[in-house]
């Protein structure tokens, strides 16, 4: 039976940090790891995790060096064959979503890892949907102008960070960005998008506000392209704002 390592980073979010661990505690799928990983919250984000102690895995609360340093240290710990992130501002769409992650693992022995799509929500009402965002029409060349699918969804065998590493803690809100690149891009590895919606997030998280964010992750896009040798400039990063609204975000 496939095991699935989720893997929950959080610091100073005690409004929203127990949705999102009940929102795995609810899923159908037995053979779940959940590892939560606080950044020594100075709030009650941690009591309000050991709420939930039994139905965790793992919990660790010490200082770390910012999300990315976070999740590698859940990936280190995670001893599942397929790894996840769910974020603690994120929730499972529904309650069967890890089921049909791993029947996509299943019918094919080859694949690495899949991704789908995210709904926001409002931060105060998560049944109003502020948009979506789809992943369906990316393709691996359009990394050079700064899109990526959508990461909340993107599950991976644990193979793929033993072989080709952990997220770059240089770079404070694009690791991410950095990661796929290298995966799908440089590394090519075999990886399928899945018509489906799998994470709600509320809207307003690291990467998803204000004018400084958009500026800061643009120079951090640039950042990682470079550092897997792959060409691109402002310019072509800044281009996608030209027709970003199509096809990829829907309200």
């Amino acid at each position: 039976m496939i095991k699935v390592s989720v893997i929950t980073v959080v610091f100073n979010n005690e409004k929203t940090i127990a949705y999102s661990i009940n929102s795995v505690i609810n899923q159908h799928y037995s053979n779940i790891e959940h590892i939560v990983i606080d950044g020594n919250s100075s709030d009650d984000t941690l009591q309000e995790i050991k709420k939930f102690e039994t139905s965790i895995h793992t919990i660790i609360s010490e200082p770390d060096q910012g999300i990315y340093d976070a999740i590698n240290k859940g990936i280190k710990l995670a001893s599942g064959d397929v790894i996840g992130i769910l974020n603690s501002d994120d929730f499972f769409a529904d309650n069967f979503v890890i089921n049909r992650i791993v029947e996509e693992f299943k019918r094919d022995k080859e694949l690495a890892a899949i991704y789908s799509n995210v709904t926001f929500v409002k931060r105060d009402n998560v049944e109003k949907i502020k948009r979506t965002y789809s992943s369906k029409y990316f393709r691996t060349w359009m990394l050079r102008f700064g899109f990526q699918p959508a990461h909340p969804t993107f599950y991976a065998k644990r193979e793929l960070f033993d072989k080709y590493g952990l997220y770059r803690t240089d770079l404070k809100i694009a690791g991410d960005f950095e990661l796929l690149t290298r995966f799908l891009l440089k590394k090519k590895i075999k990886f399928r998008y899945i018509d489906d919606i799998w994470v709600k997030m509320r809207a307003g998280g690291a990467s998803t506000s204000g004018m400084k964010s958009v500026i800061k992750i643009n120079q951090e896009i640039i950042k990682a392209l470079k550092y897997n040798n792959i060409y691109s400039n402002l310019i072509f990063v800044y281009s996608k704002y030209l027709f970003k609204w199509w096809g990829f975000i829907r309200k």
